[in-house]
C-alpha cells in the first residue's frame, strides 16, 4: 500500500471488469500498483511517509 494525493481525477482498473474512480483532492492509501500508475500519469503525488522518503533523498519508497 502507498499513500498518495490525487491532483486530477484518476480511474484505476484493477481488472478488465472493474474501475475505481479517485477524485482530485482525495488523499489516502491505495494499492502500490495504483499509486505508481497515477503518479506516472501525473494524476497524483506521493503523500505521507512516501513523500518524506523522496524529499530526504532516499531512492526507494516504502514497500
Amino acid at each position: 500500500m502507498a499513500r498518495v494525493r490525487f491532483i486530477k481525477d484518476f480511474d484505476y482498473k484493477p481488472t478488465s471488469q472493474s474501475t475505481i474512480g479517485y477524485k482530485a483532492g482525495w488523499e489516502g492509501t491505495v494499492k502500490r500498483e495504483c499509486a505508481e500508475a497515477a503518479v506516472t500519469a501525473g494524476k497524483a503525488v506521493w503523500a505521507g511517509k512516501d513523500a518524506e522518503a523522496l524529499n530526504n533523498g532516499e531512492t526507494e519508497i516504502s514497500r
